[in-house]
């Protein structure tokens, strides 16, 4: 999907952990390197041939290097070596690489942070489907918790506004937390356009923006969302 030019000085805003769930379910899973080439040519979709990029902007958090205890093997685990620190940092180490690309770390919340059984287990569970005997390592998952990425995008968006940096924003995100940092951009003159990358979002943030554009050709499920961008 290519945009003709509109003379806009754009910064794009990633919601890190929202981007790398809806890549992964919408181009598949990749390598570090290529998930790093693949965001960055996502963002530039929105840049028009006479626009101007400011800056892309990317919120997330460092990976775990903890140790934690994980409640069905009964052993400690050490994040620090898994498969998911190395991708994390090598994704984190690709992207600093990037041509006007900053990245905002947020905070771990470790001792909020754990192996938890998946959800989709939990209701097999409770409609009989699965018994405890048929639950194994593969039902649980590592929840990380974040703290502060919210609270960056917010400041940088209420910055970008209040010093006039840009004329338009771009937020590949579907979190309404950002409504009140939505209505003070556009209280300030700022074309605000949110990329949800095709998934759903709130009536309440779909009302606080000026545009939404999704900006790859895959098309939603339901035959009432909409297929085109404004």
């Amino acid at each position: 999907m290519t945009r003709k030019g509109s003379n806009e000085r754009i910064a794009i805003l990633v919601d890190g952990g929202f981007y790398l769930r809806r890549a992964s379910e919408l181009f598949g899973k990749k390598g570090a390197s290529a998930r790093a080439d693949e965001l960055y040519t996502y963002c530039m979709r929105h840049v028009g041939s006479s626009d101007t990029l400011y800056r892309i902007f990317y919120y997330d958090c460092p990976p775990a290097n903890t140790v934690l205890f994980h409640p069905f093997t009964q052993k400690n685990v050490q994040l620090e070596k898994t498969s998911r620190f190395f991708w994390s940092t090598s994704f984190h180490n690709e992207l600093a690489n990037k041509r006007k690309l900053a990245i905002r770390m947020g905070e771990l919340q470790e001792r909020e942070s754990g192996f938890r059984i998946k959800d989709s287990t939990v209701k097999r569970l409770c409609r009989g489907e699965l018994d405890w005997d048929g639950v194994t390592e593969e039902d649980f998952s590592l929840d990380i918790v974040q703290k502060g990425v919210d609270l960056r995008i917010g400041l940088d968006i209420a910055s970008l506004a209040h010093k006039r940096l840009v004329t338009q924003v771009v937020l590949i995100s579907g979190d309404s937390d950002f409504v009140p940092a939505a209505k003070y951009a556009r209280r300030e003159g700022i074309d605000f356009v949110l990329d949800p990358m095709w998934n759903g979002i709130r009536a309440e943030l779909n009302r606080h923006i000026d545009g939404l554009r999704s900006c790859t050709s895959r098309r939603p499920t339901k035959e009432n969302e909409p297929l085109c961008n404004r």
